[in-house]
């Protein structure tokens, strides 16, 4: 029994990192590109450490594999977040079919100045 739940967390861990390398290739702009992968990535990252934890059946190796994917299910959106944030702030365009630019009004078109400058990123609580 344990061997097809360990198969089926492979193959599903396998199909998600098959779809993010899929995503990379398809999606048109930096941001999909990072949404996709990042999910599909995430969940398929998960699935295959949970098959190892399964599989080995040793405390141990299975407190790793539930670390790692906390750690993975913490850190991944979060550094994707920031990465398509300054991406966005360095005028990375957006696809043309895009239909809504929710940031548009947010930043100031001089948010971010060259290379090496630091960003200026408006704070949200401010009172106007």
């Amino acid at each position: 029994m344990t061997e097809i739940v360990i198969c089926i967390l492979m193959v599903t861990g396998a199909f998600f990192m098959f779809v993010a390398g899929l995503g990379l290739v398809r999606m048109p702009d930096l941001y999909m590109r990072m949404s996709c992968s990042t999910k599909a990535g995430t969940i398929g990252v998960g699935a295959l450490l949970l098959a190892l934890a399964i599989h080995f059946a040793d405390f141990g190796v299975a407190a790793r594999a539930v670390a790692t994917i906390g750690f993975i299910f913490l850190t991944a959106p979060v550094g994707s977040h920031r990465i398509g944030r300054i991406a966005y702030l360095v005028g990375v365009p957006l696809w043309k079919n895009t239909i809504a630019d929710e940031f548009k009004d947010v930043y100031p078109p001089d948010a971010c100045k060259g290379f090496g400058q630091e960003c200026v990123i408006p704070d949200m609580n401010a009172p106007d």
